[in-house]
């Protein structure tokens, strides 16, 4: 079989448990805590099952002494867990963080096997760098993740939270206007300059990216010239083992948001990446499909405010917050058209992630770069929180889909590959998958999306991924911007209806 084409998939927990830090019922004889909790943890019994279909240390299962990951991380060692933290409020329900962020009940669950693996000694670090305008002790407060870290730290364990970011931002009226310096990684960044090994080599966006921030000059510096710079939480690169806690959402962007695409949140400084580069295809850009006289007038209202307001940051703000009301309605609401690469044609994205892939997988602490060769790839493993998951206009603006789901293996693509198949999409439509798998250097996987199989407890998701019939995926809803072009049902039928 392909390296790491084994993907475990639990199916049937309905629901998150409520109460903080989520402690296993009695049910649960191998968790080394004597705590048990009150209530239903199905998120406990989901992650604990998807260890037990992945085969980890079978012959103990069942009894006190089974370690399912001692086999995959050792005492002593540093283990960083990176859920996804975006943001904490969902601007349509209020319960929505709940299929917007990793649950914290996935988190303890997780780190509970990982503690038992590292026998109590080493360190887990919980890290991320949400969006720019969220709270991180709103989001940790909320998902219970400061009980978690009182819990641990009560037993003498070192046990972490770090927010990431440099920077937090105010916005009003979906302006920025106030800007908070941040500590960010305490334990310092790493710059990398992946030159021609970068997804970005001879792609011909150079001077007309856009990143995170109205000043694009900042991130064109450093993608230009031949240079493919990005700047790297030292946390996530120097820790012995990466374990990636995604959650199951459909994406703007990149088509699905999974372990791939939750690595944007390893950065230090979000402005060194590109998000779309603007300009329609017909020149060489992603930011739209179809840039006709009203999209090209707002991209040019939109250029001067930019500059006014980073030439002049109070006043330039207050004209931008002005004129963003009578601006959506005449040029539309980002949730409802399509600007800013928010489509299918967005060849920017997927390149940049993936970059961030390669930098974890052989990044060293220095700078450089680890010798070419899948066997001396970090250990990166992923658990994926789909129980409660998002689709249509993820990640922040998602609705709900209750599937009941988590999934874990030892190969980030082959994962997301998994995934996206059971959402009901394409993985071969959607470019951070399918060229996952494609990478020449820096290699991120061995073999195709199409080797994956699965084991799960639901009976017809079991074997190779392309063997599931269509009619047992979940069919998600894509955002808008990829609808038609990435669900597998529709793509069939396009290819089967009589040609005129």
């Amino acid at each position: 079989m392909t390296e790491g084409a084994q993907v475990a998939v639990s199916v049937g927990a309905a629901a998150y448990p409520s109460v903080p830090p989520f402690h296993p019922r009695s049910e649960v004889g191998d968790c080394i805590f004597p705590e048990r909790g009150r209530e239903d943890n199905p998120a406990y019994l989901g992650v604990r099952e998807c260890f037990r279909l992945a085969g980890l240390d079978p012959s103990n299962y069942g009894t006190p002494h089974w370690n399912p990951l001692a086999d995959l991380i050792r005492a002593r060692e540093v283990v960083l867990l990176k859920p996804n933290l975006v943001k904490e409020a969902h601007p349509r329900d209020p319960d929505g963080w709940r299929y917007v962020l990793t649950h914290g009940s996935i988190v303890r669950a997780v780190a509970d096997y990982v503690w038992k693996a590292l026998e109590g000694k080493g360190k887990i670090i919980v890290a991320d760098a949400p969006q720019t305008d969220s709270s991180f002790a709103a989001i940790t407060r909320l998902l219970g993740l400061d009980e978690i870290q009182r819990y641990y730290k009560e037993k003498g364990l070192a046990f972490e939270l770090i927010d990431l970011r440099k920077e937090q931002w105010t916005n009003r009226d979906g302006v920025i206007v106030q800007r908070q310096s941040l500590v960010g990684d305490p334990y310092g960044d790493v710059a990398f300059d992946l030159a021609n090994n970068s997804e970005f080599a001879n792609h011909p966006g150079a001077g007309r990216y856009y990143g995170a921030d109205y000043d694009s000059a900042e991130v064109n510096r450093h993608h230009c010239g031949g240079r493919h710079e990005y700047l790297l939480s030292d946390a996530a690169i120097r820790c012995d083992v990466f374990f990636n806690l995604p959650k199951l959402k459909t994406h703007k962007k990149a088509g699905v948001t999974l372990a791939l695409k939750n690595l944007v949140g390893i950065n230090s400084d979000k402005n060194w990446l590109p998000h779309h580069t603007e300009g329609g295809p017909a020149h060489g850009g992603d930011e739209h499909p179809q840039p006709g006289a009203k999209h090209r007038l707002e991209r040019r209202l939109v250029s001067m405010s930019h500059r006014a307001a980073v030439a002049f940051p109070a006043a330039g703000s207050y004209v931008m917050r002005k004129l963003r009301k009578p601006g959506l309605r005449v040029f539309g609401d980002t949730e409802q058209v399509i600007r800013s690469g928010n489509w299918y044609g967005n060849d920017t994205v997927w390149r940049m992630c993936l970059d961030l892939n390669k930098l974890l997988a052989y990044g060293n602490p220095d700078g450089t770069l680890r010798d070419d060769h899948g066997l001396n790839r970090k250990r990166h493993y992923v658990l994926v929180d789909g129980i409660i998951a998002g689709e249509g206009r993820g990640p922040i603006d998602p609705d709900p889909v209750h599937a009941g789901l988590l999934a874990f293996g030892t190969h980030a693509p082959s994962v997301d590959a998994a995934c996206a198949f059971l959402m009901g999409f394409d993985p071969e439509r959607i470019p951070i998958i399918a060229n996952a798998f494609r990478c020449k250097n820096y290699s991120l996987a061995s073999g195709g999306w199409r080797d994956v199989e699965i084991t799960s407890t639901r009976r017809d998701w079991n074997g190779r991924i392309d063997a599931i019939a269509d009619a047992e995926t979940l069919h998600f809803k894509p955002h808008f911007g990829w609808t038609g072009h990435i669900e597998r049902p529709a793509i069939e039928r396009l290819c089967s209806a009589p040609q005129k």
